[in-house]
Parts: C-alpha cells; sequence; structure tokens
C-alpha cells in the first residue's frame, strides 16, 4: 500500500505573497461592485480596510498551517504556537484592523449631535419671509397638476406608443422635476429592458428620454441624435455611479439626478457630499460633477450653472431644517423639556419659481400634531431657505378635507402644492382616479381648511376659491374697473374650456383678469407681456358679476393692443356665472 504523502506547509514568504495576491483580487472585485469612496469620512471605505485585514489575515493564517502529527499539544500550547504565528506574519495587519474599528468609532463619537449641537443647528441658514411679498401669484400655465406617481405612470404609458424602442426599452422611473425653457416638467431616461438587450444595444446606447409635462399633463418622447452611453442601466464601467467612482476615487457623492439643459442635451447631476461636523456627521452638499450622458465627459462645478435645478435633494434639506428645529436650545432641551422646538412634516412636493425649482415642506411642533406653524421654501440649487408663518392645517389634514368632498367619487389627494391665491397661502392638490389620472382639483385655505373649491380645471377651481375667500371675509373687497381699463400686461394665462381656448390678462396694479376667447379674438395669441393695452367694455357686463370682489374674470370687452385697431371680444361664458 502507498503511504499518503502529507501537505507541506508553504514558506513565510510564499504564504504571504500568495495571501496578498488573494486580498489584491478579493478588494478589487469588492471596490468594482460597492464602489466605496477612499475617503476617510466615509464609513464605506473603513468596511472596505477592514475586510482586506480578515481576508489578508485567513489566507496567511490557511498557507501557513502545518499538518496535523502524533505529537498531541496541549490548548495551552497550541494557542502559543498561534500568538507566535500572529506575531511574525500579521501583527502589521491586525494593528490596521484595530486602528479601524477605533478610528471609525471615535469619528462616530465626535460627530454626535449631543456634543455638537450648535454646530448640526449651523448646518442650515433659514430666513424669516412675508409670503405674500415673496411668492408671486402662479400663472395657470405654469400650476403642475401631477404628482411624480402620476407624472411616471405617463411617461410609462407613453413607452408602449413607440412600436420601435417598447421591445428594446422600457420607461425608467428615474425622473426628475425641473423648469425646462420656463416650464415645469419630469425628465427621466430610458432604460434596456434586460440584459439581453443591453448586450444587443450598447453600441448605440439609450436613444432617447421621456419629458412630462407637468401642465399640460402632456408625456413626450425626445430622440437623441446620438444614444446615452452612460446611465443606471449599465451593468459594467458605464454605469454612471462606477463611471463617477473610476473618475473621482476620493468624492462621495449622492444619487445622481438625471435633467437636460436648455438645448435638451442630458446630463446626470452628481452632487458631491462633504461632512462638515467631526468626521461622520454634518451631510452636506458642495458642488457636483456634472457628467455628460452621451459621451461621459466629467467636470466638477464649486458652483453648478443655473440651468441645473438638482443640487440639494428634500430629503437633506428636511434633516438639516430638523437639526435647525430640534436643537434651538441644546440637545438635552431638544429631548426633555422641548422649548420652541419645531421640525418638519412628514412629505414634500416642489414649486416653480423665478426659473428655479424650491422644495416644500411643513412645519409642525415637537408633537407632530395635526396643526402646522408655518412652511419652509428651499432652492434647489442655492439652499436658500425661508420659513413663513402661516398657522394652519397640515398638508394631511387638508389632503382628508378635499377628499371629503369627492367621497362618493372614491378620488384621492395628492400631496399638495403651496401657492399663493389672492393672497392667501393656499393648497393645491389634484384629486385623482383609481387608474392614476388626474380627474379633477382642489383649493383649501391653510388657515382655515374648512374653505375648500373643488373644480374640473384650475381657473374654474380658482374663481370658486376667490369667491369662497370673500364669502367668508377672508380677504378685503376692492372695487374693480367696470367700463374702461388700460395698461401694461402684467400676467397672461390661458386654459382649454370646453374645447375652446381662453386667454385671461391681468394689467399692472390690477387684480381682475379679462376673458378672451380665442376662437373669437386670434390676434390675442400675439399678446406678450409689456404690451400697452386699452380695453374697453363692449356690452352691458351682468349683474351677477360681483363687481367688489377681490379678483374677477370679466369678459365682453373691446381690445387695442398697442394701439391697433380693435378686435372686439363677444360675449363667452366659462365660468359659472352663479358662483361669482
Amino acid at each position: 500500500m502507498k503511504e499518503k504523502k502529507t501537505r507541506k506547509p508553504m514558506g513565510r514568504i510564499g504564504s504571504l505573497l500568495v495571501s496578498l495576491l488573494i486580498t489584491a483580487v478579493v478588494g478589487f472585485i469588492y471596490f468594482y461592485v460597492s464602489l466605496p469612496a477612499i475617503n476617510p469620512q466615509s464609513g464605506d471605505f473603513y468596511s472596505f480596510l477592514g475586510l482586506l485585514c480578515i481576508v489578508y489575515t485567513a489566507c496567511v493564517f490557511a498557507l501557513s498551517v502545518k499538518p496535523s502529527d502524533d505529537v498531541v499539544r496541549t490548548p495551552k500550547e497550541k494557542l502559543k504556537d498561534w500568538f507566535q504565528f500572529v506575531k511574525k506574519s500579521c501583527l502589521p495587519v491586525l494593528i490596521l484592523f484595530a486602528a479601524v474599528i477605533v478610528v471609525a468609532v471615535a469619528g462616530q463619537i465626535i460627530s454626535l449631535p449631543v456634543f455638537r449641537a450648535s454646530a448640526y443647528r449651523e448646518l442650515l441658514t433659514v430666513q424669516t419671509g412675508d409670503f405674500a411679498t415673496d411668492v408671486a401669484q402662479i400663472s395657470f400655465n405654469e400650476i403642475p397638476t401631477l404628482d411624480r406617481s402620476s407624472a411616471e405612470f405617463l411617461g410609462d404609458r407613453q413607452m408602449g406608443t413607440l412600436s420601435d424602442m417598447v421591445s428594446q426599452f422600457e420607461y425608467s422611473g428615474d425622473s426628475t422635476q425641473i423648469n425646462y425653457q420656463g416650464r415645469p416638467v419630469r425628465v427621466a431616461p430610458i432604460a434596456y429592458a434586460d440584459l439581453i438587450k443591453w448586450f444587443t444595444n450598447r453600441g448605440s446606447g439609450l436613444p432617447a428620454y421621456v419629458v412630462v409635462d407637468m401642465v399640460t399633463q402632456e408625456a413626450t418622447v425626445t430622440r437623441l441624435s446620438e444614444g446615452m452611453k452612460y446611465s443606471f442601466s449599465e451593468p459594467l464601467n458605464r454605469n454612471i455611479l462606477r463611471h463617477l467612482r473610476f473618475q473621482y476615487p476620493t468624492m462621495m457623492f449622492s444619487t445622481p439626478e438625471f435633467e437636460i439643459d436648455e438645448t435638451g442635451r442630458p446630463f446626470w447631476i452628481a452632487p458631491r457630499v462633504v461632512k462638515r461636523i467631526g468626521l461622520f456627521g454634518g451631510v452636506d452638499i458642495q458642488g457636483a460633477v456634472l457628467v455628460d450622458a452621451v459621451t461621459g465627459e466629467c467636470q466638477y462645478h464649486e458652483q453648478v450653472p443655473n440651468w441645473v435645478d438638482t443640487l440639494y435633494v428634500p430629503d437633506l434639506i428636511m434633516q438639516q431644517y430638523d437639526y435647525y428645529g430640534t436643537l434651538v436650545h441644546g440637545f438635552i432641551n431638544s429631548i426633555l423639556g422641548q422649548k420652541d422646538v419645531t421640525q418638519t412634516t412628514d412629505g414634500y412636493n416642489y414649486i416653480a419659481m423665478n426659473d428655479d425649482v424650491y422644495a416644500y415642506t411643513g412645519v409642525t411642533s415637537a408633537n407632530a400634531d395635526q396643526s402646522n406653524l408655518g412652511f419652509l421654501l428651499c432652492n434647489m440649487r442655492t439652499k436658500e431657505t425661508h420659513f413663513y408663518t402661516a398657522p394652519g392645517a397640515t398638508e394631511y389634514a387638508a389632503m382628508a378635507s378635499a377628499q371629503g368632498v369627492v367621497q362618493d367619487l372614491g378620488y384621492t389627494a395628492t400631496f399638495p402644492l403651496l401657492l399663493n391665491i389672492a393672497g392667501e397661502p393656499t393648497y393645491f392638490i389634484p384629486l385623482k382616479d383609481a387608474a392614476n389620472l388626474v380627474k379633477t382639483y382642489a383649493m383649501v385655505n391653510v388657515a382655515r381648511y374648512d374653505i375648500v373649491a373643488i373644480g374640473d380645471t384650475v381657473p374654474v377651481c380658482e374663481q370658486k376659491y376667490i369667491q369662497m375667500l370673500t364669502d367668508k371675509g377672508v380677504t378685503q373687497t376692492e372695487v374693480l374697473p367696470q367700463t374702461e381699463a388700460k395698461g401694461k400686461v402684467a400676467e397672461i394665462r390661458t386654459a382649454v374650456m370646453d374645447g375652446n381656448s381662453y386667454y385671461f390678462i391681468r394689467l399692472e396694479d390690477e387684480k381682475v383678469f379679462y376673458s378672451l376667447s380665442a376662437a373669437q379674438n386670434r390676434e390675442v395669441v400675439t399678446l406678450n407681456v409689456g404690451d400697452t393695452v386699452t380695453i374697453d367694455h363692449a356690452v352691458e357686463t351682468p349683474s351677477s358679476i360681483d363687481h367688489q370682489a377681490p379678483t374677477s374674470i370679466l369678459d365682453g370687452y373691446t381690445l387695442y393692443i398697442n394701439d391697433r385697431a380693435p378686435h372686439e371680444v363677444y360675449r363667452t361664458s366659462p365660468i359659472d356665472r352663479d358662483n361669482l
């Protein structure tokens, strides 16, 4: 019988070299998949170092173990041998492992709010503003009537109309709300339908992105002359996260957002994350890397271009305000006394103003009851934040109030937008049916959520709401012009009602809107803000119109545009006069 050969243990140098090789391979695979930032302020960096230490020690131990012999050793002798082995081969690595643990734990401790309450509170600068002055009344053609889920539903449905794309690509769902050419829209790239579709189409990239107009609810697919090579749906090197990590191995990033510039070129906006307090505390944003989705070209901007709308995200702003509001008198007060403690409510939405996107969220007391103390508006590009005092109902209380009016129809309320209607902070709430389509609209007064107006169109809803404000004595009355009005056009709003297009014109220093039907006065479509007009009343105003209302829609006028020839505007009835 042949005697079995015993394996000789690998020499010390050999075991170290093989262990280093195995550790390098495991480290590369882990880095490629997990993409940790090589940055001492990143928790993933310490996990990466700890893994490398464990893998190396395990390899050295496994490759250096001697085969069993006939000599019986006591546990004490075995332990002594193991310590000798560690001292010779792994002591530096074990010291590094211990240092990693000590630094990580110490970094967490020195970054806790209990020790740095004032620093956490200073992360966000909050200014107090006047709502009626700061937030202008938004035009009908600027009010988003969709929430995110409805917009993404429309975007996904639009993909089904593209026979040449639907079998190869799908709607990604990675949508971002931006202002594009003065319009609030949601944009999202398309994605490869599966791994096989990626393999067959990766050479040309993703050929289009989807734009959903948040006002008109129109979804369009914009085709590109050259496909997007960099996206989340890429599994290998062109995955946007992996591409960023290889370009900037030490930077920490929040989730990149998809945007398009004013020419329609697609980009990924990757905000750079920094920690401002201790080692791990005080998460904030400092600039961003802009990645061309077509070419992959990257450029870091300390100050991002003005067309970028999503440098910050609402969750981060809400977290920073919660530090600002809860740590007002120190950490102990935030737990025990809670004097003057405030916090944000659950949920947020977006408002488009001055070609920027603002995040809105309510502010409530530490008890988080059914009333708000006010609300925040934060610029998502600059982080400029204002607090507006407006005691009233929370967003969810207003949603419940709106749903109660249409409970027989089974509509569900979306999270509100905050608008300035007749100088009053107002929740604007689109109401959806079971198919996720917006069917009607509600306006709820923030201070008095028993004032709820419902309308099938935004203009109708607004007019009913304004009349309710007048009837309830919330707004003051003002005499309106009855026979002639002259001045510069301050605002133009449009709406489609009963299949007809209407233009609503407001002059400077007035609150009244003059209703003009495009079908009966075609030249009104050429009217611009700033034009000088003379509006003469052509027929007797019906007595049912309340001329004392703070805002009304009046029709039946003759319009002179910059002293050009008049065009008679015939009487229309787009608004239910009985409710004015």
